[in-house]
C-alpha cells in the first residue's frame, strides 16, 4: 500500500506537468487530432489522482483509525455496542475498506464514495482518448509518408 501511494504521490504531478507541456505543444499546433494527447494525459492525470487519494485513505487507518471508521459507518457509539465488526475487509480493485459484521453484512467504510466510479470513469476516458491519439498519430503519419 506504501509502494501504491508513494507511486501515485509521484505520478500525479510528474502527469500534470506532462499534461501542461502537451498541451501548450498542442496549443501552437491547433489542431483536434493535436489535443487528443493532452486530453489524454489530462484523464490519465485524474485516474491516477483520484486512486491515489483512495489508497492515501487506506494507507492512514490503523487500528484505531479502522475502529472509528466502522463506528461512524455504523451508526455512532451508541449503535456500535449492537453491531459486532468480525473482521475488516480491504481491496485494492475497486479501493475499499469494509467492516464486516456477525451475520455476513459488510458496511462501506473510509474509501470516499466518490472515488472508485469517478476513477472508473476516468480510466475508460483515458483509454479511449489513448486509443484515439495512438490512431490519429499513425493516421497523420501514414499521410505525411
Amino acid at each position: 500500500m506504501l509502494l501504491l501511494s508513494l507511486a501515485g504521490l509521484v505520478a500525479t504531478p510528474g502527469l500534470a506537468v506532462y499534461a501542461v507541456v502537451a498541451l501548450i505543444r498542442a496549443g501552437r499546433k491547433r489542431t483536434r487530432a493535436g489535443l487528443l494527447k493532452p486530453a489524454a494525459i489530462l484523464a490519465w492525470l485524474g485516474t491516477v489522482g483520484l486512486y491515489t487519494w483512495g489508497v492515501l485513505h487506506l494507507l492512514l487507518l490503523d487500528e484505531s483509525g479502522q475502529a472509528a471508521a466502522c463506528t461512524k459507518v455504523l451508526g455512532g457509539p451508541d449503535k456500535r455496542s449492537e453491531v459486532v465488526v468480525d473482521r475488516y475487509e480491504t481491496s485494492f480493485l475497486p479501493l475499499r475498506f469494509g467492516c464486516h459484521v456477525e451475520g455476513g453484512k459488510t458496511y462501506e467504510a473510509a474509501v470516499p464514495g466518490y472515488v472508485n466510479p469517478l476513477a472508473g470513469v476516468s480510466a475508460v476516458t483515458a483509454v479511449a482518448l489513448t486509443v484515439c491519439a495512438a490512431r490519429s498519430h499513425t493516421h497523420h503519419k501514414e499521410r505525411t509518408a
